[in-house]
């Protein structure tokens, strides 16, 4: 029963626990998976980086070494030029050359010197990337990975 001048509340107000800590615990639990994202993100962006360049090394190489010359460049001189593209160009934080270069002509492989006029030469050019800023967590999981880029191109 309502008395005169007595007011009656519409709603109650129920105060629960306090809640000022909720987004701090929340925030920490996403944090990590954040980070490993955003890792994993750079992580392989570098990766395909030095694929790309690696490629690009190979196509530099077959390039040098088929243009018409006489004599013709021979293994060493091609391996340097792919070499110095790599140093170059390519994203590693690791110490030494990594690096694999092995030309080789087609037909019966006369040396690259040796080679005629519409022969292959073939430049293969491989790296082992090994993970640079998550190196235990993933080497768990793949180990490094064998980046391989060959071009071939006729000789002109």
């Amino acid at each position: 029963m309502a008395f005169p001048g007595m007011k009656i509340p519409l709603k109650t107000k129920r105060t629960r626990g306090n809640e000022d800590g909720q987004a701090l615990v929340e925030f920490a639990l996403v944090l990590p998976i954040l980070v490993l994202l955003l890792i994993g993100m750079m992580e392989f962006g570098l990766l395909l980086y030095n694929q790309q360049v690696i490629t690009n090394a190979s196509r530099e190489g077959a390039r040098f070494g088929i243009v018409s010359r006489n004599p013709r460049w021979d293994v060493n001189q091609i391996s340097a030029v792919v070499d110095n593209y790599c140093l170059n160009h390519m994203i590693t934080f690791g110490s030494g050359t990594p690096l694999t270069v092995g030309p080789t002509t087609g037909g019966p492989h006369p040396p690259a010197s040796a080679a005629a006029f519409q022969d292959t030469l073939t430049v293969v050019v491989e790296f082992q990337y090994d993970f640079l800023i998550l190196p235990n967590f993933l080497a768990d999981l793949a180990g490094g990975l064998n980046l391989r880029a060959e071009t071939t191109m006729l000789y002109e």
